[in-house]
């Protein structure tokens, strides 16, 4: 693997590894955000403000109060997300607040319109009540296309998804558990072509239950994997459907209970260490490491073995370590190391495609159908173990993957519009070529200043 090829210089990896952390806290404050609002019309002059504004818009307000659809062709609503969170599981950092989380909500929306030509507002709720973050969501409706849940703590991240899913009139996912979910079947799906192993056939080995790994369980468990032969590890070690705890709790962390009941048919206990013996696949979204898994326990695993370490920002474990330890494809879900495993290859084309075909909601079918597009657009066909996914840098990702879930989305009939994959295709190319060259544009005049020396 070429993460060990070589003489390894682990202080200069490591010094790689921090190198994010501090040139953020130089830039964040020199550009005061990431995001700002800037008009799409044409300025020519104050003559044009009495169209956009009064007396005008009034005609537009009257045609949308007759035909409540025409609101997405009048107004931006057709491209706009609402980024909403509580702070209350931000980055592996936990419960910060809803002020300390902005700078990731506003990293999100800037995400958003660079990678997907996608409008996003990032929204910080003051409170942690699950049913004021259902209500509020709601109430925010008329105003976006689809909304983007982030950071919530569970269990209530999964009650709040549902509760929207079931009441919302336009999509509402939750990146935690729905991309994170959608980038790793990706990987999964080029790693396992690698190594030569049959999905159906695979112990993987899931570290942690939380709101990104309940649901990476349930893709992948759609996606073909034995949930017989799975193992799922939580801080009190392998679940199995005679952990006490859980079941006194079953009503509170119902898919815990149902993962206790349906995988580890071995009935295996211990940890991670006993969880990892003979299995091929370990998909850790977890505690940040290093050192949350131990490379004396990836030595366990079966040969050619798979790791995601996935944890951030630091993964379970660094990529060298578990090289070192004999894993042949490692993956993290940091964009400084090979093979990054993030959800930012994921929400911004599935929300093209869903928003360009008005679609009511995004279903699993249509994750799966933008992680096979992720995973087809794979330089080498996927077959290259540093490089098992496309990075984020390649726009056309991005438009393939708007294209398989709109597509999906009209097969399913919770579509709105109706295109061709000619037609998504070259929408999506054009939205995210014209949101990148503004972006160039105001570099190069200036408007984006360059950012001081170091």
């Amino acid at each position: 693997m070429a993460q060990v090829k070589g003489a390894l210089n682990i202080p200069e990896l490591l010094a790689k590894a921090q190198k994010p952390s501090a040139d953020a806290m130089r830039l964040h404050p020199f550009y005061r955000g990431k995001i700002e609002t800037v008009p799409k019309g044409c300025i020519r002059s104050i003559d044009d403000f009495a169209i956009w504004y009064t007396p005008g818009v009034a005609a537009p307000c009257r045609a949308i109060q007759a035909d409540p659809e025409l609101v997405y062709e009048y107004t931006n609503k057709w491209n706009t997300v609402a980024v909403i969170s509580d702070g209350t599981r931000v980055l592996g950092l936990g419960d910060i607040g809803p002020k300390a989380g902005l700078p990731v909500m506003e990293g999100k929306a800037l995400l958003f319109k660079w990678l997907g030509g996608v409008d996003a507002v990032p929204i910080m709720l003051d409170t942690k009540d699950p049913d004021e973050i259902i209500r509020t969501t709601l109430l925010l409706q008329p105003s976006f296309g689809g909304v983007n849940l982030e950071d919530l703590s569970q269990p209530k991240c999964f009650r709040i998804l549902d509760t929207l899913r079931d009441k919302a009139e336009i999509p509402m996912w939750h990146d935690d558990q729905q991309g994170t979910a959608c980038v790793t079947v990706a990987g999964l799906l080029n790693a396992l072509k690698i190594v030569r192993k049959p999905i159906d056939q695979v112990q993987v080995v899931f570290i942690g239950s939380g709101a990104a790994n309940v649901a990476i369980t349930r893709l992948c468990f759609k996606a073909g994997v034995d949930p017989a032969k799975c193992r799922v590890v939580d801080s009190q070690g392998i679940l199995h459907d005679k952990r006490q705890d859980v079941f006194m709790r079953r009503a509170e962390f119902v898919d815990k209970w149902r993962l206790c009941q349906i995988t580890n048919a071995a009935g295996r206990t211990g940890g991670i260490a006993e969880a990892l013996v003979g299995a091929d696949v370990c998909l850790a979204v977890s505690k940040p490491g290093p050192g949350t898994i131990l490379p004396e326990w990836v030595s366990t695993m079966a040969e050619d073995a798979i790791i995601f370490a996935c944890a951030n920002p630091v993964p379970e474990i660094w990529p060298w370590e578990a090289a070192a330890a004999g894993a042949r494809i490692v993956a993290t879900g940091r964009s400084d190391f090979p093979n990054q495993v993030n959800n930012s290859l994921g929400f911004p084309g599935i929300f093209r495609g869903a928003l360009d075909v008005r679609a009511r909601t995004i279903t699993d079918e249509m994750c799966i159908a933008a992680a096979q597009a992720l995973a087809n657009a794979a330089p080498d066909g996927g077959m290259n173990p540093d490089c098992i996914l496309p990075t984020m840098i390649e726009w056309e990702v991005y438009a393939q993957e708007a294209v398989a879930v709109g597509m999906k989305a009209q097969e399913q009939g919770i579509a709105r519009l109706t295109f061709t994959a000619e037609a998504l295709y070259d929408q999506a190319a054009r939205m995210i070529h014209r949101s990148r060259r503004l972006t160039e544009v105001m570099m190069e005049t200036g408007l984006i200043p360059e950012p001081p020396a170091e």
